[in-house]
């Protein structure tokens, strides 16, 4: 049995979560087994409770108690599920909902690098991507496109922010990753993956060539969304890969460079 309780004081202690508390503040550094992230929408939250992630409590519109909601309701009873109409629910979070739901989970301790490489072959090393809609937009293609794990630099943001999960439309859930303990590649290197940086050198090999299509572990090495990757990043990869522009564009978005490396390189014999 749920336990639905209407909104009357925005106040309340337990609605710092939604309210009041910064992602980074939920991410609790110090602590980090106290962690908690927030999932948004109805889709996310069911891939992020298939995963196995624990909810605290619950945040959404009345009306979807009986609607969008229902299932997911079921699924965490005896969680808290805090409710009021729309605009209520926008003054208090600063945002509108997508789909009228959010969920504050426990996070889980994050994979050792090792491990999550053993037994991959196309893994992506994401390295200062700061904005978390890139970072959702890149796990999600990851995901889709035959990419069999993901891991990102210190300077990354956290997947698991509200935004991050969200374009990535849960998939975060779905595939391995975890963060690198800094920013060199040596580390991938040495577990046998041939590094590729996705950079603008005209020094490059064609994203085409089937020397890198026909490795065995290949590790996909995509820059921050200004700068790219530092030249040193660069010097320490097997390859340098080039995508071909035309009509005088210069370069792509990080997000949509990744769907065109990940097509490339991704793993095809599920396809």
């Amino acid at each position: 049995m749920n336990k639905i309780i209407e909104i009357t004081d925005f106040l309340a202690p337990e609605l710092d979560i939604y309210a009041r508390l910064t992602e980074v503040q939920l991410l609790n550094r110090e602590f980090p087994e106290k962690g908690l992230f927030i999932a948004e929408s109805p889709k996310v939250i069911n891939r992020a409770l298939d995963a196995g992630y624990e909810p605290v409590s619950c945040l959404m519109e009345t009306r979807h108690i009986e609607g969008e909601g229902k299932g997911i309701l079921e699924r965490i009873k005896d969680v808290p599920v805090f409710c009021a109409e729309f605009d209520i629910l926008t003054q208090l979070t600063g945002f509108a909902l997508t789909r009228g739901m959010l969920c504050a989970m426990k996070r889980k301790p994050l994979p050792d690098v090792r491990e999550l490489c053993k037994n991959k072959s196309r893994i992506v090393i994401l390295d200062k991507v700061m904005n978390p809609t890139n970072v959702g937009a890149i796990i999600r293609s990851a995901a889709a496109l035959g990419m069999d794990g993901v891991l990102l630099t210190p300077g990354c943001s956290d997947p698991l922010y509200r935004r991050a999960a969200r374009v990535s439309m849960g998939t975060v859930f779905q595939i391995d990753w975890t963060f690198l303990d800094s920013d060199s590649i040596n580390e991938i290197k040495a577990l046998g993956f041939k590094t590729v940086a996705m950079a603008l050198k005209d020094n490059s090999l064609s994203i085409g060539d089937p020397q890198l299509t026909n490795e065995k572990k290949l590790a996909i090495v995509m820059g921050t969304e200004g700068d790219g990757l530092s030249d040193k990043t660069i010097f320490d990869c097997d390859f340098t890969v080039k995508i071909p522009m035309h009509h005088g564009v210069d370069s792509l978005n990080v997000a949509a460079a990744s769907a065109v490396a990940f097509y490339q390189f991704g793993n095809k014999q599920n396809v």
